[in-house]
């Protein structure tokens, strides 16, 4: 059944992202020295320290997205460059590895991402044992921030359950999910410079630039065109990730409330 696209408040903003690219030290060369390490042993390493940053930033109302777990990526809008070297230091005490973090901030997500990457490795290589924590670049100043710097959509699949989990193999249902996710990470990070991360279940979070609800539209359709996945999204906008994230979530409740594909919240 068609859904239909419902009101909500939609205002000419710009964003004003700040991103921060968290990169493992010499995590390479530490893995296999003095000798190889147990697999299972660097999966927990990176998953504790996942979990860790995921609460040491949503402390302070970030969000942080694993990618490859050696490298993460960080929303910080509202942590300054103490409260990242708070972060960092945490990790000192807690791991055998350190982590440098890389701050920009845009209006557009992957310019931001882009522009932290390039401080990173001017620092020096991920590989380089002489480069430990590392903190570089300027947080966004208290004076040039708004409610309106982030925008975060959450995109869920419709009847995930129905459609894949109660009828599928696991693995093929997994693999369903994922081409959605790569298909709709590829059409933000193409049509719209935004970042999408999935995060778990049938959860992709994409940290936007100033998207118009047809945006999202045309988003959702062309990932059912391309892979047959089908969409809903509720989209958030604040001053930090931690609050346009939840309203992105209450605006998603909506869209399941209403048959709907896209809600922005109020």
């Amino acid at each position: 059944m068609a859904r239909q696209i419902p009101g909500g408040v939609e205002l000419a903003v710009v964003t004003n992202t700040q991103v921060t690219l968290v990169q493992i030290d010499n995590y390479g060369p530490w893995t296999v020295t003095p000798e190889p390490r147990r697999e299972v042993d660097l999966q927990t390493l990176q998953s504790r320290l996942y979990a860790d940053l995921s609460q040491l930033f949503g402390n302070r109302e970030g969000y942080v997205f694993f990618t490859r777990f050696d490298n993460m990526v960080a929303v910080t809008n509202g942590l300054d460059g103490s409260a990242h070297a708070l972060i960092q230091e945490s990790v000192d005490n807690r791991y055998p590895v350190s982590v440098s973090l890389s701050i920009a901030v845009d209006p557009s997500p992957a310019e931001a991402l882009g522009v932290a990457t390039d401080r990173l490795q001017d620092a020096g290589s991920a590989q380089a044992s002489g480069r430990t924590a590392v903190l570089a670049g300027t947080p966004l100043a208290d004076a040039e921030r708004t409610d309106s710097d982030v925008q975060i959509a959450h995109f869920d699949v419709n009847d995930a359950t129905g459609t894949y989990t109660d009828r599928l193999n696991e693995f093929d249902s997994f693999i369903a999910i994922e081409q959605g996710y790569a298909e709709l990470m590829r059409y933000m990070r193409r049509a719209h410079d935004s970042l999408s991360f999935f995060v778990g279940g049938d959860n992709i979070i994409a940290v936007c630039s100033a998207i118009d609800r047809q945006g999202y539209a045309d988003a959702i359709a062309h990932v059912d065109e391309a892979v047959g996945v089908d969409l809903k999204a509720g989209v958030g906008r604040a001053g930090t990730a931690g609050t346009a994230g939840m309203a992105a979530k209450h605006a998603l409740e909506t869209c399941r409330e209403q048959n709907a594909d896209v809600t922005f919240a109020q």
